[in-house]
């Protein structure tokens, strides 16, 4: 299992911007995958953005060029830098891990607590 620590959410005015970062820890070798989820009222769980052990990444399209991924393995972090911001991006933001891109886009795997991004217009 890994245990997951987000940190870095809070409120902003659109257009402003706002990093996410999670810390993991215990068995985070095992997670080769990591990414951000994010979920709005009444809404379903939208995959945000995900990166590998290696670097690759990927961002939905709702945020692409708006958001970008990255990870330090070193420190067994991984950020989200969010940049743009508009109400519509208003949700808690829950970081992930897991084994392989595959299982990520899944929904399976370890998930933290989640922290809240408010965007007010």
């Amino acid at each position: 299992q890994v245990q997951l620590a987000e940190s870095g959410g809070g409120l902003v005015q659109a257009g402003g911007s706002l990093r996410l970062s999670c810390v993991a820890s215990g068995r985070v070798g095992t997670f080769l995958a990591l990414g951000w989820y994010r979920q709005a009222p009444e809404k379903q769980r939208e995959l945000v953005a995900v990166i590998t052990d290696r670097g690759s990444s990927t961002t939905a399209d709702s945020v692409k060029g708006r958001f970008t991924i990255s990870r330090d393995n070193a420190k067994k972090t991984v950020y989200l830098q969010m940049t743009n911001l508009k109400p519509e991006d208003t949700a808690v933001y829950y970081c992930a891990a897991a084994p392989n891109v595959q299982t990520m886009f899944m929904g399976r795997g370890n998930w933290g607590q989640g922290t809240q991004v408010t965007v007010s217009s």
